[in-house]
């Protein structure tokens, strides 16, 4: 793991963590006492719940689209823990004074297919730009540095293995591939970047059957057909599974593992 930035910059203090620590602050306001300690420990309980996904960075008046796999989450005993698009990052977060500051900020150091470097550098440097003002809407949040630029999040539910559509993100297929589960059907389909795809699927105790792969027949670009290949090695094999909120990780018996986010 790779530091982010000086102590200086670990200890800036960013107003998305500190408008989560308000807003349940400011619903208790009319009933609780602020100085309490029921009061902070219903901020941390509320946190410890909530993830926020990366929906849209801007900065210089540039809008750049966030892959699914950009999100954020601070549990209840201050542990800060995210994914910039392609490397998870971590922190810990100091509650004081309605404010949370980063502390220990790292990072992992991964080069990833279908995620732009730029763009995590862009995300990181949005978030540590000093206090970050912030507008709630339902669902939805907005942070913005003093200079303007602005990071827009959803709140996130988990997703469940069946009958979520899980879009491939290792390997690259450039967003083209994904797979859906359905239960009662006992079956998977979707594309595999380039050709669609079918098979029988029998889920059972953190392992997936999968069939014989039943495909179309079309050529693509190469980039596409050599994902393709990667994914093609599950079927017609028992295939291990994970999910982790709304992360999906399908590892083969070879031990050769596939990535996939769930898409709204």
């Amino acid at each position: 793991m790779d530091t982010l930035g000086t102590p200086r910059t670990n200890r800036r203090r960013l107003a998305l963590l500190a408008t989560l620590t308000l807003l349940p602050f400011a619903a208790a306001c009319g009933s609780e006492d602020a100085g309490s300690d029921s009061v902070g420990a219903g901020a941390r309980a509320s946190l410890s719940d909530a993830r926020w996904g990366v929906d849209q960075v801007t900065t210089d008046g540039t809008k750049d689209a966030a892959p699914d796999t950009a999100w954020l989450r601070v549990s209840g005993d201050g542990k800060v823990e995210g994914n910039l698009g392609c490397n998870h990052f971590g922190a810990r977060a100091d509650f004081a004074d309605g404010h949370v500051a980063f502390e220990q900020v790292q990072s992992t150091e991964m080069a990833c297919d279908g995620v732009p470097a730029d763009f995590e550098q862009t995300l990181a440097r949005t978030l540590a730009d000093g206090d970050l003002t912030a507008e709630a809407d339902g669902d939805k949040l907005t942070l913005t540095t003093k200079d303007g630029d602005r990071v827009t999040l959803s709140k996130q539910e988990a997703a469940p293995l069946k009958g979520t559509k899980w879009t491939v993100t290792s390997p690259d297929a450039d967003g083209k591939a994904h797979l859906t589960f359905d239960e009662k059907a006992g079956e998977v389909s979707g594309s595999l970047g380039c050709n669609r795809v079918k098979a029988t699927a029998t889920i059972r105790d953190g392992s997936i059957t999968l069939g014989s792969a039943s495909t179309t027949r079309m050529m693509c670009d190469t980039s596409l057909m050599t994902a393709e290949k990667k994914l093609l090695g599950l079927f017609d094999s028992t295939v291990k599974y994970r999910v982790d909120h709304r992360t999906l990780t399908l590892t083969s018996e070879n031990g050769e593992s596939v990535t996939a986010a769930a898409s709204d």
